[in-house]
């Protein structure tokens, strides 16, 4: 049973996110939720804030899903919008500042044929 969750327009830069995906690829729900909430980056509550949905919709799809045997099978992040703003500078110039959005996917299923364990 696959469960897929979104977050759109998160904001932060898609390579700041993915150091953050990275660590809790193929790892289990439980400990990707403790991994990330000790994570010391801004980035690691969106990634927390859509696996947790990911876990909900789990749920929600089927009644008797194990949380304990779902696992990440696959998060990526990709680039959102850019907005342009302009920052003032020195002698009537400006400096164009970047903000930068993600879309981050995380999709779940379950581990066949294993133990809590794992």
């Amino acid at each position: 049973m696959e469960a897929i969750a979104r977050l759109r327009y998160a904001p932060g830069s898609a390579q700041k996110m993915r150091l953050v995906a990275d660590l809790i690829r193929g790892k289990g729900v439980q400990e990707a939720v403790n991994l990330l909430t000790v994570t010391h980056k801004v980035a690691a509550r969106h990634v927390q804030k859509c696996l947790k949905s990911a876990i909900a919709n789990a749920e929600n799809r089927e009644d008797h899903v194990d949380v304990d045997r779902l696992f990440v099978k696959e998060v990526f992040v990709d680039g959102g919008p850019t907005m342009k703003r302009v920052r003032p500078a020195p002698m009537g110039r400006a400096f164009r500042v970047l903000k930068r959005y993600s879309h981050i996917t995380i999709k779940l299923d379950t581990r066949k044929g294993e133990s809590k364990g794992r």
